[in-house]
């Protein structure tokens, strides 16, 4: 097999804004109890598109990578790179949500069931996350319909991996012309999909049994992706002094503003289709085109970059238990941020340690086997 060399020039920067990301979905989700079950009352009201970033940025770094060699590689070739990235953490992942299930009952939250689930079924359920195969209602163990009961953020890999098939097998060999109509298309469903859906936010896509969340899903994930592949292909960027720390500030101001109301949600739904389809890809080809100032800096890129996977797909167990204990014991946000604050910082060394003596040790040696 030829080796792929992976000696081409590394974005810092971009990694740097994945870990940023990252962390707002934790607080996000960390802040999401305190809602009272609102939505529009949520603290970083609009984390959940992180998501939608982490999208773009997939769809930018796949065609930066792997545009230019096809030559090189075959679809096999491909598709065990990809699992090898992914895979790993996604079973680390189930494997802590199945360690904490049963420190999660709530009956206010509609867990009220968990002591009653059998080990068996939710060893099941933990083996089945090992795939990212979708459970249906016959193995929903948590009651919230989600397709991974044990971790749910798990829905924004399944699409990560039908991203992948389709690029490998059909995007890759579209031309800029064909691309770019795609994502007019794709950016066409997103305003359509946010001005007419009842709740007035582009927020879903955890549910294989709900049509509507599968839609929703499907959506979030086309014109993202699309734009990232073709913001690469384009790949005329251009320097920009602090970048890092003005790209991240766009994405820490833009995802906490509140949910903006006006007549049918009018407002909110024009600022999420801005943020998809022209933010977004801005602070992307904001920080593509910067440069890392000092070793610090680099450090903290990369520190972020690393512990940005791994900290998204395994915090949400650990937020499971914050919240079955918030709302057992009746607690206000005023009683309980400081172990919120744990929660957070406990969720980042969980992913600094799964990333350091789990993930990056086997990725070598699957590397060194199937590579």
């Amino acid at each position: 097999m030829i080796d792929i060399k992976s000696s081409k020039p590394h974005y810092e920067i971009l990694d740097g804004l994945r870990g940023v990301a990252a962390i707002l979905v934790v607080l996000f989700h960390v802040f999401e109890i305190h809602s009272g079950g609102d939505h529009t009352k949520q603290i970083i009201n609009h984390g959940y598109l992180a998501v939608d970033f982490f999208f773009l940025l997939s769809g930018f770094v796949l065609g930066y990578a792997y545009d230019d060699r096809w030559n090189k590689m075959t679809l096999k070739d491909f598709f065990k790179r990809r699992i090898i990235r992914l895979q790993p953490m996604i079973i680390v992942g189930s494997i802590i949500g199945a360690a904490l299930f049963y420190f999660q009952d709530s009956p206010g939250l509609g867990w009220g069931g968990i002591h009653e689930v059998s080990v068996w079924k939710m060893l099941l359920v933990m083996l089945i996350g090992f795939t990212l195969i979708p459970v249906g209602k016959g193995l929903d163990i948590r009651g919230w319909n989600e397709m991974h009961p044990l971790n749910g953020p798990a829905w924004s890999l399944f699409f990560e991996y039908i991203a992948n098939i389709v690029y490998a097998l059909f995007l890759r060999r579209t031309t800029k012309l064909v691309l770019s109509v795609l994502v007019a298309i794709a950016a066409c469903v997103t305003i359509h999909y946010a001005f007419t859906n009842p709740n007035g936010d582009i927020i879903g896509g955890w549910s294989i049994d709900d049509p509507t969340q599968m839609r929703i899903g499907f959506t979030r994930l086309a014109f993202p992706f699309l734009a990232g592949l073709l913001l690469a292909r384009i790949g005329k960027l251009r320097y920009t002094k602090n970048a890092f720390l003005s790209a991240s500030l766009l994405l820490v101001v833009f995802l906490s503003v509140p949910h903006l109301g006006g007549d049918n949600n009018f407002w909110n739904r024009l600022f999420e289709c801005f943020c998809l389809i022209v933010l977004f890809p801005f602070v992307i080809w904001l920080g593509a085109g910067g440069k890392v100032q000092g070793k610090k800096a680099s450090k903290v890129c990369k520190f972020f970059g690393d512990i940005s996977y791994p900290i998204y797909i395994t915090h949400f167990p650990i937020v499971y238990v914050y919240m079955a204990w918030v709302v057992n014991n009746n607690l206000t946000l005023e009683q309980s941020w400081p172990y919120g604050l744990l929660v957070a910082v406990v969720s980042i060394a969980v992913a600094y340690l799964t990333m350091r003596f789990y993930d990056l040790p086997v990725r070598e040696w699957l590397r060194k086997r199937f590579l």
